[in-house]
């Protein structure tokens, strides 16, 4: 909802990626950022940082509402909310929370689109079936490699070896002692 699923999508917040983390949440969350590399970019890393941090933010909350309100606006900001309709004897629940007008739209907005997922032909939707098999896979990174090199290769263009590895800050040389994505096929 936030970065349409793009991987260079950066908030005035500098939060990065599909996942929109800020840096310091990336941090907590084991997201490598420096010269190198931004995890927060790195597809398969930043989606398990997002689900470990979701499942903390439930467990944290009681509700996928508020996690997901948490996730968006931050644990601190849900949970002032709560302390403050705790303070007036008001329910806690996310209908009731006085949340950034942002967060108001963005849980509804993440509902929305799970539930036309779930049943696209009950909202007049055709959505392309999507072959439930593997498109990727993590190989073994050398210290350094030339982004040219590495996408030769894997028998790719160097354009779409950047598009499977957008955590990589530097289009000249890629280091990592991390992995690398590439096609399963290759």
């Amino acid at each position: 909802i936030r970065s349409a699923f793009t991987p260079a999508a950066l908030s005035r917040a500098k939060a990065s990626g599909i996942w929109q983390f800020i840096p310091s949440t990336g941090k907590n969350y084991g997201l490598r950022q420096d010269w190198w590399r931004d995890n927060r970019r790195d597809i398969v890393a930043a989606t398990d940082a997002a689900l470990t941090y979701l499942q903390n933010l439930h467990q944290m909350f009681g509700s996928w509402e508020l996690a997901l309100a948490a996730y968006n606006c931050g644990e601190g900001c849900v949970g002032r909310a709560i302390a403050h309709n705790q303070k007036r004897g008001l329910p806690t629940d996310y209908l009731h929370l006085r949340l950034p007008p942002e967060t108001r739209n963005y849980v509804p907005k993440l509902i929305a689109v799970k539930n036309i997922v779930l049943s696209p032909y009950a909202y007049g939707i055709e959505i392309d079936s999507i072959p439930d098999q593997p498109y990727f896979t993590t190989v073994q990174a050398p210290a350094k490699i030339d982004v040219k090199v590495a996408a030769q290769l894997a028998g790719m263009t160097e354009e779409e070896f950047l598009d499977l590895n957008p955590a990589h800050n530097r289009a000249v040389a890629v280091a990592s002692g991390g992995t690398l994505v590439v096609p399963i096929d290759k």
